[in-house]
């Protein structure tokens, strides 16, 4: 997708629908009251009589303006303008594009550059464009015998008013096209089935993406035999009872000034389908547990907006993937493993599969020597009961790492929560037998999963992010949501030794 940016009298723009949101108080913007004066005050009429609520999200096409040179022209509404936060915006832009979305156009032109929203300058407004225009045209049609039409929307102009700044829209362009084309890869993943979705998929797509980053991008695949010597047998544990093979994938973009800078590290869950292994899952919604791996989707998704972006930075992607199954060979509840660290862990639960890992992989991540360690993972319902479907769950050993990616969170507006990590709950994961248990029972379950993964990354800077009630949507909207691609890929772009995050002003 295409997001050039023009300045010019939008009544004089020639595209197939223009865009333009409108606050409930009447008080037009530039480009509408540009609009307005074009076409005998229609937009101004039309709030004046109540033809159209300008309330939040509020969407009403015009199929023609008089005076105008785009085919079509859709207000979109702000609500208030005292409320116009950075909620209220995205909310505003997805109403838009979902409307553009179905319509036959393949471009359109947007006025949002107009709609001042407290300390936001307009290279973050551009990016909102970009990045919801991406997720509006996606559409996941690989199995269907007769597809679902996919929008023809190519080419989003970005409409900057005079003596606004042309070139902090073209960056927030860019950089929102790189980040949507990450959410929409990892959707993609994570909607896969996962007879087609394996371990060894992953590895493939991995693989294809070195391919074809020229150079841009290394990938390294330890396979079964490799773990085996390596001595990652917490991991091989958790996909002992499935015909699928493990996988343990690397992948290294170098993209800083200095090669020898040391790289931040993405630690990605790739569980392709949790079937709860001897502690059986529920049938009930099991089918949704294909969405186990979308902590690795999301890695794969900020590799792809790395690649696209090309930050100066260093990073190591890890993604960690085994099928969690029941059979003759699978582990045990009751079993002591061996991890790759040395310590011994007592299975008490072979549905808290996560985290054996996980565990394996951020020990590998100390051969890095890394300047942080960020790991993704769908990982314990209780996030979803401590913070419903809005905020990833964050835990971290560093706090100046946790304000850097809640910093990140509220810039991509894909916000995270800070959770404690207090030694007291580490208690909860003694056991008799082990070093420590897998699971400490029900209360604070999300904290003591972190607390556990915390025993592996005492090495660095750590953080963990617990995705499981944001990375996919159940029901009859089921489908991945790509979370959260655009907070780790801000983090990054936070690293970067070029950052242009708030470049200049509106």
């Amino acid at each position: 997708m295409e997001f050039p940016v023009q300045t010019a009298n939008p009544a004089k723009i020639e595209t197939a629908c223009l865009v333009v949101p409108v606050f409930k108080d009447g008080d037009l913007l530039p480009a509408a009251a540009k609009l307005d004066d074009a076409s005998e005050r229609l937009i101004g009429q039309l709030i004046e009589r109540g033809d159209f609520d300008a309330r939040l999200g509020n969407v009403q096409l015009i199929p023609f303006a008089p005076g105008l040179n785009a085919d079509r022209l859709m207000l979109v509404g702000l609500g208030s303008r005292e409320k116009c936060q950075e909620g209220a915006f995205r909310k505003a832009v997805d109403a838009a594009f979902g409307a553009l979305a179905a319509l036959p156009a393949d471009d359109a032109t947007v006025a949002f550059n107009d709609v001042p929203v407290p300390d936001r300058a307009c290279d973050w407004k551009a990016r909102m464009v970009a990045e919801a225009a991406h997720r509006a045209v996606y559409r996941f049609n690989d199995f269907k015998s007769e597809p679902a039409p996919v929008p023809p929307l190519e080419r989003v102009t970005l409409l900057v008013s005079e003596g606004g700044n042309s070139d902090a829209a073209r960056e927030g362009g860019r950089i929102g096209d790189g980040i949507g084309q990450g959410i929409n890869v990892a959707r993609t993943l994570g909607n896969l089935p996962g007879n087609v979705c394996t371990p060894s998929y992953l590895a493939e797509r991995a693989e294809q993406m070195a391919a074809n980053a020229k150079g841009a991008l290394t990938t390294e695949v330890l396979d079964e035999q490799a773990l085996e010597e390596l001595g990652a047998h917490s991991l091989l544990s958790v996909g002992r009872g499935s015909a699928e093979p493990s996988r343990l994938i690397v992948m290294k973009y170098q993209g800083a000034d200095d090669p020898d800078e040391a790289p931040h590290v993405l630690v990605g869950k790739g569980i392709t389908f949790d079937s709860g292994g001897i502690s059986l899952k529920p049938g009930e919604g099991m089918d949704e547990m294909k969405f186990d791996m979308c902590g690795a989707a999301s890695v794969f998704g900020a590799v792809t907006s790395v690649l696209a972006i090309r930050p100066k930075i260093n990073l190591v992607a890890v993604v960690a993937s085994a099928e969690n199954m029941p059979d003759g060979l699978a582990t045990k509840p009751g079993d002591i493993i061996k991890t790759l660290k040395g310590l011994s862990v007592e299975v008490l639960n072979t549905d808290a599969e996560g985290r054996l890992v996980l565990c394996d992989a951020l020990t590998y991540a100390e051969r890095f020597e890394p300047a942080s360690v960020v790991d993704i993972a769908t990982l314990t319902g209780a996030a979803i009961i401590a913070l419903g479907h809005h905020a990833t769950g964050l835990m971290s050993n560093d706090d100046d790492l946790a304000l850097d990616l809640l910093d990140a969170g509220e810039t991509a507006w894909d916000r995270a929560w800070h959770m404690p990590l207090w030694d007291e709950y580490q208690e909860q994961l003694d056991s008799n037998f082990a070093d420590l248990a897998n699971i400490g029972g029900r209360p604070a379950g999300t904290i003591t999963a972190g607390c556990f993964l915390s025993r592996f990354a005492d090495k660095y800077p750590w953080a963990h992010l617990d995705i499981a009630g944001t990375a996919w949507h159940s029901g009859k909207q089921k489908g991945a949501t790509g979370r959260p691609v655009s907070l780790l890929t801000q983090y990054l772009l936070d690293r970067s030794s070029d950052s242009q995050v708030e470049v200049g002003e509106d």
